[in-house]
């Protein structure tokens, strides 16, 4: 389980995160939704060991994360999939993948990894920094899931994509579940994290405003008015 508990950060002076607490269990799909500089993918980059926390506390699996490096926490069975890809342009797609399994876990191949997204298979040999912005963003997905980690924190993975690939990261995402694993999610698109989520949390002005069902969500329109719409 992830336990997230009065979690702080910020840039300088500035305070991004105000005393941020919740919980992502395994075996579920928490979609974090808010408008734009609400905080979530800072959130992400504090989870992952990116951005020092102020206050509070994160666990994975009774393990705390605060204060930890990034490589650790990978280490600890945390995938990232981050808002700006982050892939390797001078290695080939093949490369990217092989660099995302370790060669002791029981992972993916990248068979299987072509397997849910056919574009990479046509790309295998091609250098990633000459994909498509939405081909990187498919490639640093799976990069991320190569190593079948167990808890996955996802920012805008179907930034880029076409529409017909949003159900293919949907249906990954619901396998990963399906496997029992714990994936929080930040979504721009509203109605795909309401479609996939079993949770949502909604974040505003750095705090969490909003913790319930997705129905309970596309109910309060007042809430959605006040924190969700432009």
């Amino acid at each position: 389980m992830l336990q997230i508990t009065g979690l702080s950060a910020g840039y300088g002076s500035g305070r991004v995160l105000d005393g941020v607490s919740f919980e992502v269990k395994p075996g579920e799909i928490v979609a974090l939704l808010g408008r734009n500089g609400a905080g979530r993918s800072t959130l992400l980059r504090c989870l992952m060991g990116l951005m020092p926390v102020q206050q509070g506390r994160v666990a994975w699996q009774g393990r705390t994360l605060t204060g930890l490096a990034p490589h650790r926490i990978a280490r600890l069975g945390v995938g990232y999939v981050p808002e700006s890809r982050d892939v390797f342009p001078q290695l080939t797609v093949m490369q990217n993948l092989a660099l995302g399994r370790r060669q002791s876990a029981a992972g993916w191949t990248a068979e299987q990894a072509f397997e849910r997204f056919p574009p990479l298979a046509a790309r295998a040999g091609t250098l990633a920094g000459r994909l498509s912005g939405g081909e990187q963003q498919m490639l640093s997905l799976c990069r991320s899931l190569m190593p079948q980690p167990g808890l996955l924190l996802l920012d805008e993975p179907t930034e880029g994509l076409a529409p017909a690939m949003w159900a293919r990261v949907a249906q990954c995402l619901r396998e990963q579940r399906a496997q029992g694993k714990a994936v929080l999610l930040v979504e721009q698109k509203q109605a795909l994290g309401l479609d996939i989520a079993d949770r949502v949390l909604v974040m505003g002005q750095g705090r969490i405003v909003f913790d319930g069902r997705p129905d309970a969500l596309r109910a309060d329109m007042a809430l959605q008015a006040a924190w969700l719409r432009v």
